[in-house]
């Protein structure tokens, strides 16, 4: 429940439309809510860390995803999904229609808050397209926490020169997503090329060396490139909501 709800709760009260009883009722799920013994749900995520709780899709099933997403969408307005497959989000589809679901990054996203101005300023770059899946899910979440993104697909070191013709929109970033697997060396290019974070994320994808993206994980933790971080393997979702902060920083600052 964000301060926005709460205040219209608040109001409603005021004017006599719901009972001191009702108000007690719907105070007494915060800061958090039991759902059916399987999940407790944060309702006071927006105000601690400015967006609603996100669920992990995979492992769960469609009832517990149709009814984690109700509760959310009655106390946010606004719902992402991670993680989930194609088959399963066809039975949420089914109990809730006006979702918006990605399948090649597995997010299902609900939306009915006002939109919002986005801010520019974060560039997601994958070495091969096969790290697109990834990209895709950092993509959609920054998109998602009012942020316009640039992506550049398809420009690892291979072919340096694929990079090289777009750099001056690299460097005009605010924040840059860096996603690779194999060797994993794309983001220590990238990051002795720009003044700002560049987040790396490695990908599981790869030759058997490759060790499901063990091996690009260690070459960009080690990294000699200043301002370089990592996320977890794959983990798109973390990158895009770190980008999202610095961006939504940074733009505060200028």
């Amino acid at each position: 429940m964000d301060d926005i709800i709460l205040g219209k709760l608040f109001d409603r009260y005021k004017n006599g439309e719901i009972s001191k009883d009702d108000l007690i009722a719907r105070l007494r799920t915060l800061p958090f809510e039991n759902i059916n013994g399987f999940a407790n749900i944060d309702n006071h995520r927006n105000l601690r860390c400015g967006f609603p709780e996100v669920v992990y899709g995979q492992g769960k099933t469609p009832e517990q995803l149709i009814l984690l997403a109700n509760k959310l969408a009655n106390n946010s307005k606004k719902v992402l999904i991670t993680r989930l497959e194609p088959h399963i989000y066809l039975q949420v589809q089914s109990k809730i229609p006006s979702g918006n679901y990605n399948e090649l990054a597995r997010i299902w996203t609900f939306d009915q808050t006002e939109q919002l101005p986005r801010v520019s300023g974060i560039t997601i770059l994958t070495a091969g397209t096969i790290d697109i899946p990834v990209a895709e899910e950092a993509r959609i979440t920054a998109e998602f926490m009012d942020n316009d993104v640039f992506t550049l697909y398809d420009v690892g070191v291979a072919g340096l020169h694929r990079l090289l013709s777009h750099l001056e929109a690299i460097q005009n970033s605010h924040v840059l997503i860096v996603v690779a697997g194999m060797d994993g060396a794309l983001p220590s290019v990238v990051g002795g090329l720009v003044s700002v974070p560049v987040i790396a994320v490695p990908t599981s994808q790869g030759y058997g060396a490759s060790l499901g993206g063990i091996a690009a994980l260690l070459s960009m933790l080690n990294s000699c490139a200043s301002g370089v971080s990592v996320v977890n393997i794959d983990n798109g979702f973390g990158a895009g909501v770190i980008a999202s902060r610095i961006n939504h920083i940074t733009r505060s600052i200028c």
